[in-house]
Parts: structure tokens; C-alpha cells; sequence
């Protein structure tokens, strides 16, 4: 088992080329707005998995803001957690989109999303045990030696506590990143809403994760439903950040001391680009508030 895929020749540091500042996730009601111009954001980020068909209007336009912004791909589809054998063709057309543009991060997240090849639309979680750390890394090192590039692992929302957790997340996360050398994307949005579902202390959370290892954070909404007379937000990414969790942001960035590439994510009920480059320009404004 590859113990650490940063020692080996060919593995890139996944933060080379995407800047301490706020960028916005590239959604194909925006295509236009890219085409006609160059909106005003330092990095984009794209789902890697639509873009795994070989041609068509998506390629057109990340091939034009390939030229003009850094790039990061964000997975969905991995199934990190899954009993499944990893999905090779999975692999094979992440390895391709990586050799055609080259993003500075490429990310996925830790959950699954798969049973017996049989795909499901949500990122589920899994328990905290010592047996599903060994599974997660020896699946982690598979990829990263076939991607031959580190990747960053990202925190899911979550609903319910498993009764076999032996460890909290952000234990199991720093365990993942001392065996396989991944990197970790911190999402604000969904620590906020698993605190708030589960009772997490996010303060604990923080100054326990390894603060090193974070290489991105992203920011979204949630929205909160009542489920058996309970309060329950779910991770909807369906509208602008929530004031908390602005303010769950800005005590990360504090207690990590330094500056990150920062995302913000709008998946549904998708606004104009001009509210996400705003969303985007709050974000850089708490960036340039926290010194190196």
C-alpha cells in the first residue's frame, strides 16, 4: 500500500497554480456569460464528472476558461465509501480530464454514493471506524497512484450519528491524511449544517482538524426543513451563504492563521453569475481580512 502518494516522483502538490483567493463553481446556466466575456473571479471550479462526455458545448467552454482562469475539478461520483470495487472507467476519464487541463486541485468527497454498481443522486456518509479508515485509505491510495497527483478529500454533511463511530470526523480525516498524504477540502457549509443536525462542536472541530492539510474551503447555503417535529437543515446549495455560517468562515480561516483558496457553490434554484461573483466578493473581502 503506497503510504504517502506526496513522496512518490510523479505526484503533483494538489495547490500549485489556484490562488489564496475566492472563486465560484462554473454551473452551464453561465456558459454564456463566459463565452461573451471575462467575468471578474480569480479561479473556477467544475464537476469533473460533466465533463467525462468527449465533446460538446461544456468542452467549448472550459477549453475558453481553461485559457483565462485556474482551474479546479470537484468529484461527485468516486463512491470513496462504497463496498463497490472502484470504478475503473471513472478513473480512466478523470486521468483524462486531469492530462487535458491540468487543474491545480482536484477534489472528492468523503461518502458513497454507489451499491452493487447502481448509482444514487447524494452523498451519503459512512461510520467512523477503524475498518472503513483502512478501506477509505486503501481506495485513496488506488486513485491517487492513478491519478499520479495528490487529491483533496472533502467533509459531507450529515443527518444521523452512526452507533459504531469509534472516532469523530475530523480524527478520521487527519488519519486519512497521515497514511495516504491527501489534502482535505474543509467545506464551511456542511460542518455548519452536520453541528447543527448533530450537536458537533465546531470550535473542537477546528482547532483539532489538521490545519495543514487544507488546501480549499467552499461556502454554500442550506435550508431548513422539520422532519418528526425536529429542525433539520439539509445541504441544498440552493441559496446565498448563510450569515452563521459567514461567521463559522471567517473563525476557520482565524484559527487555521492563513489565507485559502475559498469556493462558493450554488447548485439549485442556480441565480444570475452577478450574485455569484457578489457571494464571491464577500469571501475575498474576510480572505484579505486574515494576514499570513
Amino acid at each position: 500500500m503506497i503510504q504517502n502518494t506526496m513522496e512518490k516522483p510523479n505526484a503533483k502538490p494538489s495547490n500549485e497554480v489556484i490562488p489564496a483567493a475566492a472563486g465560484i463553481g462554473l454551473r452551464s446556466s453561465h456558459y454564456r456569460d463566459f463565452q461573451t466575456g471575462k467575468p471578474e473571479t480569480a479561479w473556477i471550479e467544475a464537476h469533473s464528472e460533466n465533463l467525462f462526455a468527449a465533446g460538446g458545448l461544456a468542452h467549448l467552454v472550459m477549453g475558453q476558461i481553461r485559457s483565462n482562469y485556474p482551474l479546479s475539478l470537484h468529484g461527485v461520483g468516486l463512491s470513496l465509501g462504497s463496498a463497490d470495487p472502484l470504478n475503473t472507467e471513472h478513473l480512466r476519464q478523470l486521468q483524462r480530464l486531469i492530462t487535458r487541463y491540468e487543474p491545480g486541485l482536484v477534489s472528492e468527497h468523503l461518502c458513497w454514493v454507489s451499491s452493487e454498481g447502481r448509482y444514487l443522486h447524494d452523498l451519503l456518509p459512512m461510520p467512523y471506524t477503524d475498518g472503513m479508515l483502512q478501506h477509505i485509505s486503501d481506495r485513496i491510495d488506488q486513485v491517487q497512484s492513478v491519478l499520479q497527483r495528490q487529491i483533496l478529500i472533502e467533509n459531507v454533511s450529515a443527518y444521523l450519528h452512526f452507533t459504531d463511530d469509534q472516532m469523530p470526523e475530523w480524527a478520521f480525516l487527519n488519519e486519512l491524511v497521515r497514511r495516504t498524504g491527501c489534502g482535505l477540502l474543509l467545506d464551511i457549509n456542511n460542518l455548519y449544517v452536520s453541528s447543527r443536525n448533530l450537536g458537533i462542536d465546531r470550535d473542537e472541530y477546528l482547532v483539532n482538524l489538521n490545519s495543514d492539510a487544507v488546501q480549499e474551503m467552499h461556502l454554500a447555503g442550506f435550508t431548513v426543513e422539520t422532519a418528526l417535529g425536529q429542525e433539520v437543515l439539509i445541504d441544498t446549495h440552493s441559496q446565498a451563504v448563510w450569515p452563521e455560517v459567514w461567521s463559522l468562515y471567517s473563525r476557520a480561516l482565524q484559527i487555521l492563521g492563513r489565507r485559502v483558496p475559498t469556493l462558493i457553490e450554488w447548485d439549485t434554484n442556480i441565480p444570475p453569475l452577478s450574485m455569484l461573483l457578489d457571494e464571491a466578493q464577500k469571501a475575498q473581502h474576510i480572505l484579505e481580512m486574515i494576514h499570513e
